[in-house]
């Protein structure tokens, strides 16, 4: 009995690990091309995954709600943040923190 409940675990480890490299790679896709739509230099070319908890998707059903921090700069010389909020595989929202207009 232990041994299956084992296996589960290591399974739904797994597909954990799975899915959240998946979105974070979704995330990493959207973040930059944000950055360079607005002309702001995207640092460090990362993503930090800062909150993991679920959530109801637009059908009803459960997924995970993701929450990636990135920094970008406008001037060249500070750090501002971002964010790219992630539901599922879906990206459900993208802020900048306010910055200088060119």
């Amino acid at each position: 009995m232990w041994e299956i409940v084992t296996l589960l675990a290591l399974a739904a480890a797994g597909w954990l690990w799975f899915d959240s490299l998946r979105s974070r790679e979704r995330a990493l896709a959207v973040a930059p091309r944000a950055c360079e739509r607005e002309g702001l230099q995207f640092l460090d070319d990362t993503v930090e995954c800062i909150s993991v908890r679920p959530a109801r998707d637009q059908t009803g059903r459960l997924a995970l709600r993701r929450v990636y921090r990135f920094e970008f700069s406008d001037t060249g010389d500070n750090r501002r943040a971002g964010h790219v909020v992630m539901l599922g595989d879906r990206v459900e929202s993208l802020t900048l923190d306010p910055f200088l207009m060119r």
